[in-house]
């Protein structure tokens, strides 16, 4: 019998992955290796945690559900040594959390099956820790998974499109159905890997600079640069970055909002 009675919770965005198929993709893609240091984002009842754990042996989990960490600590004992945090991932430290338990390199790897209502967020603050995080593998709704790696000119090309290519390498690696999850959800999911990039690699020199301007740019992105960027740039200072001030955000690649942020970090 299993230890887990508690119901998925609406109010938690918890949707629980039980396709042994589409877990297995998963932790092949994760492909855990001796010396890596896993960190899991909201374990819920154990699906992914489990097989990572048999795989690799010792894992660190981050659950906010009170109801679900005595299940979890009493299943996982016969699959692996797990460490679990117990709260909010967003008030979590990746950084100091890396420092204390990371890899050789001062590192760790994150995955996990993200709450919809929560994801941007999440992703955001695994931006403000990229250097402590080798990589990620995320579960997350589809259509977010294309917003993340769209480029410019597509409809869907935005503020989480830059900000994230701007310093991880992002790659949609599959489809899961809702047919994957208990309760179903009313959309598709697709797993993504991100790999932040090395310290060279990131072209970025100020990176509120970079957040704010991006932020403005797509505010009100039917609005043309010029005037979406008026509380933060000049037509002139738009111009001396390469760009039109009568284009629009979404026709502008990431390197192009680069080269203004590190003009106006300059000015």
């Amino acid at each position: 019998m299993s230890a887990f009675t508690e119901p998925a919770k609406k109010h938690l965005g918890q949707n629980f992955l039980h396709e042994h198929s589409v877990i297995d993709k998963i932790v092949l893609a994760v492909d855990p290796r001796l010396g890596d240091v896993i960190v899991e984002i909201g374990p819920g009842q154990g699906a992914l945690t489990f097989p990572l754990l048999r795989k690799h042996g010792e894992l660190t989990a981050i659950e906010f559900d009170r109801d679900l960490h005595a299940p979890l600590q009493a299943a996982a004992r016969e699959h692996g040594q797990l460490h679990l945090i117990e709260g909010d991932v967003l008030g979590v430290d990746f950084t100091a959390l890396a420092a204390m338990r990371g890899d050789a390199n001062g590192q760790i790897r994150l995955v996990g099956n993200l709450p919809y209502n929560l994801s941007s967020p999440i992703l955001f603050h695994a931006l403000d820790h990229a250097p402590a995080v080798r990589d990620m593998h995320f579960m997350l709704q589809k259509e977010v998974v294309e917003r993340m790696a769209s480029g410019p000119g597509n409809k869907v090309y935005g503020r989480l499109s830059v900000m994230l290519q701007a310093y991880c390498a992002v790659t949609p690696l599959f489809t899961v159905p809702p047919g994957a999850f208990r309760p179903a959800p009313k959309v598709d999911s697709a797993v993504v890997r991100l790999v932040p990039k090395s310290t060279d690699q990131i072209k970025v020199v100020d990176r509120q600079v970079f957040a704010n301007v991006v932020r403005a740019a797509f505010g009100q992105r039917r609005k043309t640069l010029r005037n979406a960027l008026n509380s933060v740039a000049d037509s002139g200072q738009i111009e001396a970055a390469g760009l039109r001030p009568d284009a629009r955000a979404e026709q502008i690649e990431v390197g192009g909002f680069v080269q203004l942020a590190n003009l106006l970090a300059h000015r």
